[in-house]
Order: C-alpha cells, then sequence, then structure tokens
C-alpha cells in the first residue's frame, strides 16, 4: 500500500470514528475489507485516488474464484461505496467511480429461533447449583456470572458487545431498565425483569466476595482482557459449553441466538414491530423486518382460532 493510499483508509476510518461512532470492531473489518481492495489495485498498478469503475468491478469479479458468499461481496462493495464517496466528498478526487456499482441481489432471511421453552431449559440448566457453597469459588463464580449474562441477554435484547461492556452500575439500577448508548452513539433503554436484577446482583454479591480487587472495575463483567470486561469470543465458548449441557444445538447457539430469541418470542405474544426495533436498537424498521415471519404466523393464528368460518371455531359451536 503506496503512502498515500495508507492516509486515504485512515483518513476513512478516522471519519467513521468521529463522525459515525464506529466501534473499533467496526473499524477493523472496513480495514481489512479496504486494505485488500486497495492490495488488489497496487498489485496492477493502480490505486484508489485514480481507480476506475472497470477497475473496481475488476476487482470484485475476481473475488468469485476465492469463494466468497454473496454477503462477503455485498460487504466489500459497501465498503468500496462509502470510501470512495468519502474520497470525493472530502475533495481527494473529483469523481465517484463506485457511484454506479450493483451489489449481488440478497434475500435477508430470518434467523433460526430458539422455542421458549428451549429458552426456559438453558436457563434452568445455567441456574443449577449457583448456591451450593461446596462448589470451588471459581467454578461458582463462572457459573453465577454466566447465569446473569444469560438472564440479562434474554430480558433486554441486548447486542453481545453492549452487554459484555455494560457498567457495574447497571447491576443496582433502581428503575426496570438500563440506558443504553448502541451503534452510532444512539441512546435507548431496555427492560430490566426482576428475574434479570435478582441474577445480576447475586453475581455481583458473590464476585464482590471472592475477588474483591476485580469487583472494583468499572465495568460490570470484569476480566483480564485488553477491554478490561468479559470478551464477546469468551461468551460465546460459555454458551455453546452451557447448550450441550442442556441437550441444544451447540452450533446454532451464540449470544445473538439469544437476541433472536427476545424479539421473536416478544412479536410472538403481540407485541408491537415499531416497539421492537426501539428495543433492539435498530436504526431502521427494515432491519427489524426479518422478524416479520413472526407476525405473519401470529396473524394466521388469529384467523385459524377468531374467525367465525374457521374449523376451530365450527368445531366449537
Amino acid at each position: 500500500m503506496t503512502p498515500g493510499a495508507s492516509r486515504q483508509l485512515d483518513a476513512f476510518l478516522d471519519m467513521l470514528a468521529a463522525e459515525r461512532g464506529a466501534a473499533r470492531n467496526t473499524q477493523d473489518a472496513y480495514r481489512r475489507d479496504l486494505s485488500d481492495y486497495i492490495a488488489h489495485l497496487s498489485a496492477n498498478g493502480g490505486d484508489p485516488g485514480a481507480a476506475t469503475t472497470e477497475e473496481i468491478r475488476a476487482y470484485l469479479a475476481a473475488l468469485a474464484p476465492r469463494g466468497m458468499s454473496a454477503a462477503t461481496v455485498a460487504r466489500r462493495i459497501s465498503a468500496i461505496r462509502q470510501f470512495h464517496k468519502f474520497l470525493y466528498v472530502d475533495r481527494h478526487r473529483g469523481d465517484d467511480p463506485a457511484a454506479a456499482l450493483e451489489g449481488p441481489r440478497m434475500r435477508r432471511s430470518a434467523p433460526g429461533v430458539f422455542s421458549t421453552a428451549e429458552i426456559d431449559r438453558l436457563l434452568a440448566v445455567a441456574g443449577e447449583g449457583l448456591d451450593d457453597e461446596r462448589r470451588p469459588a471459581r467454578d461458582r463464580l463462572q457459573a453465577t456470572r454466566l447465569y446473569a449474562l444469560l438472564e440479562t441477554l434474554y430480558a433486554t435484547g441486548l447486542r453481545v458487545s453492549e452487554l459484555v461492556s455494560l457498567p457495574k452500575s447497571a447491576a443496582h439500577a433502581r428503575d426496570p431498565f438500563i440506558a443504553i448508548r448502541g451503534k452510532g452513539g444512539r441512546e435507548r433503554l431496555a427492560p430490566l425483569t426482576d428475574r434479570a436484577r435478582r441474577a445480576l446482583l447475586s453475581y455481583r454479591k458473590l464476585l464482590e466476595a471472592t475477588a474483591p480487587e476485580r469487583a472494583a472495575s468499572a465495568f460490570l463483567f470484569p476480566a483480564d482482557s485488553d477491554s478490561g470486561h468479559l470478551t464477546r469470543q469468551a461468551f460465546a465458548r460459555e454458551l455453546k459449553a452451557l447448550a450441550s449441557a442442556a441437550g441444544l444445538s451447540a452450533s446454532a447457539m451464540h449470544p445473538h441466538a439469544l437476541r433472536h430469541a427476545f424479539a421473536s418470542h416478544l412479536l410472538q405474544n403481540g407485541a408491537d414491530l415499531r416497539v421492537v426495533q426501539e428495543l433492539l436498537g435498530h436504526a431502521d424498521i427494515s432491519t427489524t423486518q426479518i422478524y416479520t415471519h413472526v407476525l405473519d404466523e401470529r396473524m394466521r393464528a388469529m384467523v385459524r382460532d377468531l374467525h367465525p368460518m374457521s374449523e376451530a371455531a365450527e368445531k366449537t359451536r
């Protein structure tokens, strides 16, 4: 990568952080995608400041033999579009060669959702033996933390990055909700059930008793990591192990699965799609609309059970 291209990429990433509030993980993803694009241009004697639409299309065509999915290609196109739009708006060049690009057609599919009974089983297994003082202190603390994480995640529908980085003050909130700063710096309120609140308080009490130096951290779930809090990867590993113990699919179980369950179960029980959008922290309703299959199923069930000419109604006459 030439020094000029490197400076342009750094300036773009700085803009993402300053103007859009992009998280470090988001910035890293953009850097990886755009570094690959810039390396391709460089290998063919080009650079972003002079790249043509044809050269960009040649790069995208070169992705296919590498076995990249349509979703990955779409992400690369989005990154390249935003990068070149930035170069144009910021006057690094006088045109935008990526404006005419079209991405692969993609149909957003609804995520697989664990049933209420399956989530209940997961929580029941997670809650076993938490009060057993014969368990080793470290093992008991880890189990109590995992149970608190699960109860909080299923109660709030938080993104996993929002969950693991919660401040410790969240465990002592007086109101039945906690304030969350999500993507792009947008703030919202997340509901906190009594079960989740009790789980958090039990975990914090045990943490303060067994690891007071760690409990002094500003984070609700402190850990020996670069961030100072539990990592997403560590939580995901513990969750998969728990799923296996509960007789559920470990491959399908991940923190985001509980966020999906939160949204789907709310809709199944009559919640409005706009309310779910707000609770999930989606900026655009189109993102939440992957759950409309739940609404379709609910409407079919209502017609089946309530319409006077339905078979169910006929049987009750």
